[in-house]
């Protein structure tokens, strides 16, 4: 009897994936072109403004990371995974891997630039998830705020200054257990949100992944 493959097996997915990640390997230059192209000297302040100016930069997580949020929605079988940072849609097909495997469930994912919301509809699509993926287009401290549902997982991809914002506007439906993982936490302007879960004070237990930039694994308590 043949054993059916895991959804990240499926050829729409593994091709979606290893293109998207093939793309990814140009974000510097892509970066570095956007950057020639404000001659002004205009610097994106805002996050509308910083979506805008990275509109064509990936941003993945790695493909350890990927597997690892794929394995976590797998063991923890949560009816509701919240991202906070689509991009292209790299690590939503992970999560939403997990949700179709696990038979049940659904992810939420937010997103700012018009033009990657376009470009990660048209992939989850191509890759038969769409079924089971939400894509919020907009600021995710406005488009989460009327969230009805409790959240069972919550991935933090986004501007990494806006992490604890969206976490302490989620914390209400957070239930106990429930697992908040934060990408990047290598980066200088995610250490006021790791100061904040790794105070078992504010009510999470924390531990630190060595995957890529690092992954912080919260529990709320």
């Amino acid at each position: 009897m043949a054993t059916q493959l895991h959804t990240l097996s499926d050829p729409r997915v593994a091709t979606a994936l290893t293109r998207m990640f093939e793309g990814a390997t140009h974000d510097s230059e892509t970066a570095t072109r956007a950057r020639a192209q404000r001659s002004s000297g205009y610097v994106p302040a805002t996050p509308q403004e910083q979506a805008d100016a990275a509109e064509e930069i990936y941003m993945p997580i790695s493909a350890d990371g990927g597997k690892l949020l794929y394995n976590l929605v797998r063991a923890i079988r949560p009816a509701a995974v919240i991202e906070f940072g689509t991009s292209f849609g790299i690590s939503t097909l992970y999560l939403a891997a997990a949700v179709r495997d696990n038979g049940a469930g659904k992810v939420v994912t937010t997103e700012m630039s018009h033009n990657k919301v376009a470009a990660a509809r048209r992939t989850f699509a191509e890759t038969g998830l769409e079924d089971v993926v939400t894509v919020l287009e907009g600021d995710a401290r406005q488009t989460l705020a009327g969230l009805a549902t409790p959240v069972d997982f919550l991935l933090l991809d986004g501007w990494k200054d806006l992490y604890l914002p969206v976490l302490q506007l989620l914390e209400p439906r957070l239930a106990p257990g429930s697992i908040v993982v934060a990408d990047d936490v290598e980066f200088e302007t995610v250490q006021p949100y790791l100061d904040y879960v790794r105070d078992t004070a504010n009510g999470y237990e924390s531990v630190t992944f060595p995957v890529e930039d690092g992954m912080e694994i919260s529990c709320r308590l």
